[in-house]
């Protein structure tokens, strides 16, 4: 089988220690766009949310869908948008609490030219009677064709600060705590509340011949040791949702940018997601990421509907404290 593009997060995680639920309405939504069921989305949805008024909402990296109408969009798009015939769900972990619901998950897109492998992060936000109000989607941008690597955020920051530490627990909160401690990021203390074979990563696009690295601590080390030049100086994450069922805690967030982020590392403020799963120990045993840190050089403004300076602007601060 030729592919296009690879993904890890399978062959990372996929096992019976992570037993999937085929009721998840995310799930079903996957399901029904890769067999072009617009009607079948759509029984998943109303087209006013349950609260507010506003209308059910899928936001994709490349489009935001609203309304049924935006639902049938959605799914007439699918297939085109990674120019595949033909598609395939790989469900791989699942987390519920809160009112939400994850899946992750592959899709197998099929073209005469191969399968590209794409691994999504599939976030629901719950109704009644076993219904969607809205679906965020994750992945990295270099799995669609011609996507920029921007992703505005998809919630306003009510606070210009950093994630609160107590809305986390256990390992999480360490990590965290690790992360964003200043002036640079604490390594050690990541380090310490990383189980032995802690897993790193599953949504990186792989290079081809070459497979994932699973639980390689020296890496490990290095990746957060880099973090370290820049977290939380530059950049720091806030937390906009938490789902977390005691095993696994996935959090959408959204960068904080400083003075010292934008002028030396060019940094731009946008969405991403991680999921941080704990073993029976307490400890971490994955850390699974998806975002576009990093490659702001390469994002083509002409080609977006908002300029550079404009992104700019968007939840920066001066410094830190």
């Amino acid at each position: 089988m030729k592919y296009i593009q690879r993904s890890a997060l399978a062959a990372m995680y996929r096992g019976p220690e992570h037993p999937i639920d085929e009721s998840y309405a995310e799930l079903k939504l996957l399901r029904a766009a890769c067999a072009g069921d617009a009607e079948q989305a759509c029984g998943l949805f109303r087209e006013q949310k349950q609260f507010g008024g506003e209308p059910c909402a899928i936001d994709t990296p490349y489009r935001r869908y609203t309304g049924l109408s935006g639902v049938r969009a959605f799914v007439r798009e699918w297939l085109e948008r990674f120019h595949a015939g033909a598609a395939k769900v790989t469900p791989v972990m699942q987390t519920r609490a809160n009112g939400r619901s994850v899946t992750e998950l592959e899709v197998s897109f099929v073209s005469p030219e191969g399968v590209r492998q794409v691994p999504f992060f599939v976030v629901a936000d719950l109704r009644a009677g076993g219904l969607l109000d809205e679906v965020r989607l994750y992945t990295h941008c270099s799995f669609i064709p011609g996507l920029q690597p921007y992703r505005a955020p998809l919630f306003p920051a009510c606070h210009l600060e950093k994630g609160e530490l107590g809305l986390l627990t256990g390992a999480v909160r360490e990590y965290y705590a690790g992360l964003h401690h200043l002036p640079s990021a604490d390594v050690d203390r990541i380090m310490r509340c990383m189980s032995e074979h802690c897993k790193f990563g599953g949504y990186e696009p792989l290079e081809p011949g070459r497979e994932p690295v699973m639980d390689d601590r020296k890496l490990m080390r290095a990746k957060y040791e880099q973090m370290a030049q820049y977290i939380p100086r530059c950049v720091a994450m806030r937390y906009v949702t938490l789902i977390d069922d005691g095993r696994t805690c996935v959090i959408e967030w959204v960068h904080i940018v400083s003075n010292a982020g934008r002028d030396e590392r060019g940094r731009i403020a946008m969405s991403g997601i991680a999921a941080y799963e704990r073993g029976e120990d307490g400890l971490l045993c994955s850390v699974r990421i998806s975002d576009y840190a990093g490659m702001e050089a390469a994002i083509d403004w002409s080609r977006l509907p908002i300029t550079k300076e404009e992104a700019q602007r968007i939840n920066h601060v001066e410094e830190f404290r």
